[in-house]
């Protein structure tokens, strides 16, 4: 038997098994990794770490979706936990890297045992029961957030200030690295991306482990699992504490890379349904790779389709009707039929799609 590659071990044998998956992943992870010597600016910057942060999230939510086969709506909850854990520490004044590793111990303490106890409850009857209940734990945690103003600020939110070396002040080195300074900024935007990619490599190997296998088992048919011996509703809660503190960890970068939290920050259902569900959708569930790709698709039409429609609108001033159906102000529109017509040719998702077609070629060719 021949040893797996480093590659292979850091991926858990997972390949992409397609060229162009394999390129799109290639390009995401370079583009990432380089971001701030490649697309120099305080946005792109800022879009880059939206990325991390969300390809974490999402990656996070496919193991209790597309793993386990459970659908949640509060996923945006354990998100939010991280968030507030190192923002109601550092707000306090107490800067410092022992503050946020305090409030992000708290913050997954709180995230394991609420999904632990929603798991328990609520896996022993119908999945529905279980989305519901989800939604209606996320509901009460988001109205106790904006009530709790002494603790969280309320609608208002929390600033506060981060160590000295993750602020923008800060001069790691005093001359620019490849027309570059290496400031706070980067420093953070670093262990973002570091911490993101620590995460999600990790999230592969457990997937990909006997654990992940028999998530697997229980999302094709649970009745045949546990007649095999395996505990469902076990299983189900441990992927869902694993889904709900990794959300933690990646509310709390997001945290860190605003140096601000609130409710519409990190815990609005609108984070849930319009980012986290469609990132696992759109890219494929049950891959993780699909919520990286999701992630990546969907941040960057949040953040460059309407900058794209304006100049497109100019573009086609001298037509009549063109401009003002492309005007900005329709983004939304826009990225509501982006949505579709992703989910109506790829109904699998890109990573679904993109195997498939792979796997139907030798076929083809016999």
């Amino acid at each position: 038997m021949t040893r797996p590659s480093l590659l292979g071990r850091l991926i858990s044998e997972d390949y992409p098994r397609n060229r162009v998956l394999a390129g799109l992943l290639i390009i995401a992870f370079v583009g990432l990794a380089l971001a701030p010597f490649l697309f120099p600016g305080t946005r792109p910057l800022s879009v880059a770490t939206r990325i991390c942060i969300f390809i974490l999230l999402a990656a996070s939510y496919d193991v209790v979706l597309g793993y386990t086969g459970i659908v949640s709506f509060g996923h945006a909850m354990f998100f939010g936990f991280g968030a507030y854990g190192v923002a109601i520490m550092l707000a306090r004044g107490w800067v410092g890297w022992d503050a946020m590793a305090i409030g992000l111990a708290a913050a997954l303490a709180l995230s394991a045992a609420v999904a632990a106890l929603i798991g328990l409850i609520s896996l022993r009857v119908k999945a529905i029961f279980f989305s519901m209940m989800t939604l209606a734990v996320a509901s009460f945690a988001l109205i106790l957030a904006t009530q709790m103003r002494d603790l969280t600020g309320g609608e208002d939110g929390l600033t506060f200030r981060l160590p000295p070396a993750l602020m923008p002040s800060f001069r790691l080195v005093a001359e620019p690295l490849f027309g570059v300074r290496i400031d706070g900024r980067i420093l953070t935007y670093y262990l973002i991306f570091g911490t993101s990619l620590a995460f999600f490599l990790l999230l592969l190997r457990i997937v990909n482990s006997p654990f992940g296998r028999v998530l697997q088992a229980i999302r094709e048919n649970e009745f045949r699992a546990e007649a095999l011996g395996f505990s469902v509703v076990l299983h189900r809660t441990l992927a869902g504490v694993i889904g709900a503190c990794v959300a933690t960890i990646a509310g709390a970068l997001l945290a860190i890379a605003l140096r601000y939290n609130g409710p519409a920050a990190s815990m609005s259902f609108e984070i849930m349904v319009d980012s986290i569900l469609l990132m696992a959708v759109i890219g494929g569930m049950g891959t993780l790779y699909g919520p990286l790709i999701g992630a990546v698709l969907i941040v960057l039409a949040q953040y460059y389709l309407q900058p794209g429609m304006e100049i497109l609108s100019s573009a086609l001033s001298g037509f009549p009707v063109l401009p003002a159906l492309f005007h900005p102000d329709r983004w939304l529109l826009w990225l509501g039929v982006l949505f579709v017509t992703i989910v109506y040719f790829f109904p699998s998702g890109v990573v679904g799609r993109l195997r498939a077609l792979s796997a139907s070629r030798p076929a083809r060719s016999a």
